[in-house]
C-alpha cells in the first residue's frame, strides 16, 4: 500500500491470499475457540438431564436454562417482569409462532378486521406470514420505508370509540440486504398510532421487531423500544449454536396470543393473574441453550460489549465503502455500484453491511456469480443473490414485478447462478463484518477487487473521496462520543455501608412466648456467610436489616451462574468461611488451601470491575455482584470445577413471599431461602435422635451436634418440650422481638 494523505491507501496488487477472509457475518458470525472449549468442558463435567424430570441432573438443567433466560433479557436491558423468553429453533420459527398465535380478526360486512402490515424491506420469513393471514380474511398491506413517516400524523390518533381490533406491524431493525437501520422509535410511533399505517386504522397495534440482523453487531435496548415481539437467532450473535433462536414477548402483550397446539414441552411464559400461558413445544434444546450462556461469556470477555462491536464493525464497513465507492477504472468509470440509502455517516443508521455490484470499464454490470467464484479462488467468502429479501432487491436494483416474472420464466430462481437476464442484474454481492473482522480483511478484499476487476491503471475519484472524508469528519465531530446506555453490568452506584441495628444477640435468656414462666435459653448462634458452606459460630453478633449481619450474604455459582448446593456439590460443606469484623474481611478457609479474603462491603471499585448478574434463590430472582477472580480461582481449584463467588447487590431488595402474621412490615431477605432467621429447639433434636437410634440402631447414631448442624439453623434454643416451637407466634431475645412463621 502507498498511502495518499490522511491515511487513505492507494490500492496496489497483491499475491493470492494465504488464509480465509470471511466476509459473510450477516449470514452467520464465526464462533470463537473459547466458546467451544468452555462449552464442551461444561457438558463434560456436568450431567444435564431432561428438564421435565425432577432428579438432580434435571434440576441442574432447569436452573441453567432459567439462568440463560435471564441472561438473554439482561443483554437487551429487559427484566422478567417486562418480557418473557420463549426458545425456538430460530428466528423463522419465532415469527411463525407469532403468526399462528396472533388473534387475527377477519374482515366482515359489519366489522373491520385485522391488518397485517410489513415493511417491503423485510426478510422472506416476515413476508411469509401473509400466507397464513390471507386464509383468515385478514388484510395484508406492504408498506414502503418512505410511507411510514411521510404519511404520519402530527399527533397520536385517538380512537374516539373504543376499538380493540388487533393489528400487527412488522419491520426489521436492520435490513439484511443493505444494512440500513430503521428507527427504533417506529415501535412507539406505531403503538401510539402516530405513524402510518397505524394512524389510518383504528384498533390496537402491536409491533413485531425483526431483530435478527440488528443484534449481531449492534446493541438493542428494550427500555427505549418496547416492541411487543422480538425474534432473534443466536448463531448470528455467537456463531454457535445453530438451530436455536428465541421470541421475546412483552408481558403486557402476551395475553393476546392464543396458541392452539401444545406438544408437551416446558412452560415458557405465563401470567399469574390471567388464564394465559405459552409452551415451548416438546423438550427445549437444553444443551444448545447451555451453549448460549458460554456465547455471552465469550462475547463480553473478548469485546467488552455490543457498543464496542458496533463501533469496530461500522468503522471497517465505512472504510471499505469509502474506498470501493471511489475506485475507478483507468478510463475514469466507477468500479462499483453500491446499494445504500446514506453514505455510512453513523452506526445509528447503518450496520456493518456493504451491498454492491461491480461494473466493467464500459459501465456494464459484472454478474455476481463471477465475482463469487473469483472471490473463492482468493479465499474470500462473500454472499451473493437477493438474500431472501426480494422487496429490497427490487427497490435497489430497479427490478419491476413484470421483470421478476420474466426472470422466473427465464429459469432464474433464488439461490441459483443466473445473475444477469438481458444484461440486468438479478441480485448483488454483499460483504458483512463481525467483531473478529480486521482491517487486514478490508485490505485483502479491496486488493482482490483491484486485481481481478479493475482495468488498469487504477485511479481514485478524488472529489468523491474528499466529499466522503468531509462528511465522515463532520459526522464524527457532532458525535464524538456515541451515547452509551448504562445497562446492568457496566456502571454502578457506590455502596453505602450496611448499618446494623443497635440490637445484637448474646447468650441471653429467652422470655417464653406464651408467658408460662419456664426459662428458655439461647445456646448457640451460627451464621452461614456463604450459602451451603460451613457454619461460623459466634457468641455476640449484630442484627442487620436482613437478619444476622452477613448471614447468607454470599453464594457459590457454577460457570453458568447457577447456584451450587451441597446436594449438587457436597465438598461445599468443607469450606469454612469466617467473618472478621475488625479487618472488614470475609476469610475463606479449607483443608489444603491457603486462606484468602474478600471485602465484607462492596466497594465502588469492585462495582466497576465486576458486573451485576441475575441469579435465582428458592425460585426468586436476585441481583448479585461478582466478588472477583481470586475468590473464583480459589473455589474452582478446591471444588474441581469452574465456579465463582457472588453476593447480593446492595441496591437490590428481596422481600419474603409470605409475611408472617404479626409482622409489622415486610422483611427484607439476604440469600436465605424463605426467612431471615432459622431456629431449632434442642428438645426437638433429642427426640429426632432417639427415633433414629430406635429405628436404625448404631447405623444412624449421630451426635446431637451432628444432627443440629444438619438443620443449618441460626439460633439454637434449649426448650422444654419437643416441637413446642411449632405453636409459637413470636419469641423475644433480649429486647428484640422475633415473629415465628
Amino acid at each position: 500500500f502507498r498511502y495518499l494523505g490522511q491515511g487513505i491507501p492507494l490500492i496496489m496488487a497483491m499475491p493470492v491470499f494465504s488464509r480465509i477472509t470471511y466476509l459473510d457475518h450477516a449470514a452467520t458470525t464465526l464462533y470463537p475457540e473459547c466458546l467451544i472449549r468452555d462449552y464442551f468442558q461444561d457438558i463434560s463435567r456436568n450431567v444435564y438431564g431432561n428438564p421435565h424430570s425432577h432428579n438432580p441432573s434435571s434440576r441442574l438443567t432447569h436452573d441453567t436454562v432459567d439462568r440463560v433466560r435471564y441472561r438473554v433479557l439482561q443483554h437487551f436491558n429487559a427484566t422478567p417482569e417486562e418480557y418473557s423468553v420463549i426458545f425456538t429453533s430460530g428466528c423463522t420459527a419465532a415469527l411463525k409462532l407469532v403468526a399462528e398465535s396472533f388473534p387475527w380478526s377477519p374482515h366482515t360486512e359489519s366489522e373491520v378486521g385485522s391488518h397485517f402490515c410489513y415493511l417491503t424491506d423485510s426478510h422472506t420469513s416476515v413476508v411469509g406470514i401473509r400466507g397464513l393471514t390471507s386464509g383468515r380474511g385478514v388484510v395484508t398491506l406492504p408498506v414502503s420505508p418512505q410511507e411510514v413517516e411521510n404519511r404520519a400524523k402530527d399527533e397520536a390518533e385517538g380512537d374516539g370509540v373504543v376499538c380493540q381490533t388487533p393489528h400487527l406491524f412488522c419491520y426489521p431493525a436492520q435490513s439484511n440486504f443493505s444494512g440500513r437501520k430503521y428507527p427504533l422509535s417506529h415501535v412507539k410511533g406505531i403503538q401510539a398510532r402516530r405513524l402510518y399505517p397505524a394512524c389510518e386504522h383504528q384498533g390496537r397495534w402491536f409491533v413485531l421487531l425483526d431483530a435478527a440482523a440488528h443484534v449481531s453487531c449492534s446493541p438493542l435496548n428494550l427500555q427505549e423500544c418496547p416492541a411487543d415481539f422480538i425474534p432473534i437467532s443466536f448463531y448470528k450473535m455467537f456463531g454457535f449454536p445453530t438451530g436455536l433462536g428465541a421470541l421475546l414477548v412483552r408481558n403486557d402483550a402476551a395475553g393476546i396470543l392464543k396458541k392452539t397446539y401444545f406438544g408437551g414441552g416446558t412452560a415458557a411464559a405465563y401470567l399469574s393473574g390471567e388464564d394465559y400461558y405459552v409452551f415451548e413445544d416438546g423438550t427445549v434444546s437444553f444443551l444448545d441453550i447451555i451453549a448460549v450462556n458460554h456465547g455471552f461469556e465469550a462475547l463480553y470477555r473478548i469485546t467488552g460489549g455490543m457498543h464496542n462491536i458496533q463501533q469496530h464493525t461500522f468503522g471497517l464497513a465505512r472504510y471499505t465503502y469509502m474506498l470501493l465507492s471511489s475506485v475507478c477504472h483507468g478510463n475514469g468509470r466507477p468500479v462499483a455500484q453500491i446499494y445504500t440509502e446514506g453514505q455510512f455517516e453513523s452506526p445509528s443508521t447503518q450496520g456493518a453491511v456493504l451491498n454492491f455490484n461491480l461494473k466493467d470499464s464500459h459501465g456494464q454490470i459484472i454478474g455476481y456469480s463471477q465475482v463469487d467464484r473469483m472471490a473463492s479462488l482468493f479465499n474470500i467468502h462473500v454472499r451473493t443473490g437477493c438474500f431472501c429479501n426480494t422487496g429490497a432487491c427490487q427497490s435497489f436494483l430497479g427490478i419491476t414485478n413484470q421483470q421478476m416474472r420474466r426472470n422466473l420464466q427465464a429459469g432464474h430462481v433464488c439461490g441459483d447462478s443466473i445473475d444477469l437476464v438481458d444484461g440486468q442484474p438479478t441480485g448483488s454481492v454483499r460483504v458483512s463484518f463481525g467483531y473478529m473482522s480486521t482491517f487486514e480483511d478490508c485490505q485483502k478484499f479491496l486488493n482482490f477487487v483491484a486485481e481481478c476487476f479493475v482495468e488498469k491503471p487504477l485511479t481514485l475519484d478524488q472529489v468523491r473521496l474528499e466529499e466522503l472524508k468531509t462528511a465522515t469528519a463532520a459526522s464524527r465531530g457532532s458525535n464524538e462520543h456515541y451515547p452509551i446506555k448504562i445497562t446492568n453490568g457496566e456502571i454502578f452506584k457506590a455502596d453505602e455501608k450496611e448499618k446494623p441495628t443497635e440490637a445484637s444477640l448474646r447468650g441471653f435468656a429467652l422470655r417464653e412466648p406464651n408467658s408460662h414462666g419456664e426459662a428458655y435459653t439461647l445456646t448457640n448462634i451460627y451464621i452461614y456467610p456463604i450459602k451451603s458452606c460451613a457454619a461460623y459460630e459466634v457468641h455476640d453478633w449484630p442484627v442487620g436489616p436482613q437478619g444476622l449481619l452477613y448471614d447468607r450474604g454470599w453464594m457459590v455459582v457454577n460457570g453458568n451462574s447457577v447456584c451450587l448446593s451441597q446436594k449438587r456439590v457436597p465438598p461445599l460443606c468443607l469450606i469454612r468461611p469466617q467473618v472478621h469484623l475488625p479487618s472488614n474481611k470475609l476469610l475463606l478457609q479449607a483443608s489444603g488451601m491457603d486462606t484468602i479474603s474478600v471485602p465484607l462491603e462492596n466497594s465502588t471499585e469492585m462495582h466497576r470491575s465486576y458486573p451485576v448478574c441475575q441469579s435465582k434463590v428458592c425460585g426468586d430472582r436476585v441481583e448479585t455482584v461478582d466478588c472477583g477472580d481470586e475468590a473464583a480461582s480459589w473455589l474452582s481449584d478446591f471444588l474441581g470445577q469452574p465456579c465463582r463467588l457472588i453476593r447480593q447487590s446492595p441496591d437490590f431488595t428481596r422481600g419474603m413471599k409470605k409475611r408472617p402474621s404479626g409482622a409489622a412490615t415486610s422483611s427484607s431477605l439476604s440469600l436465605v431461602n424463605e426467612a431471615q432467621y432459622l431456629m431449632i429447639n434442642r428438645a426437638s433434636v433429642e427426640l429426632i435422635q432417639k427415633l433414629m437410634s430406635s429405628r436404625f440402631g448404631h447405623m444412624m447414631c449421630y451426635s446431637k451436634y451432628n444432627v443440629i448442624s444438619r438443620f443449618r439453623a441460626n439460633l439454637v434454643i434449649a426448650g422444654v418440650e419437643p416441637f413446642e416451637e411449632d405453636n409459637w407466634s413470636h419469641l423475644i431475645i433480649g429486647n428484640t422481638r422475633f415473629v415465628v412463621s
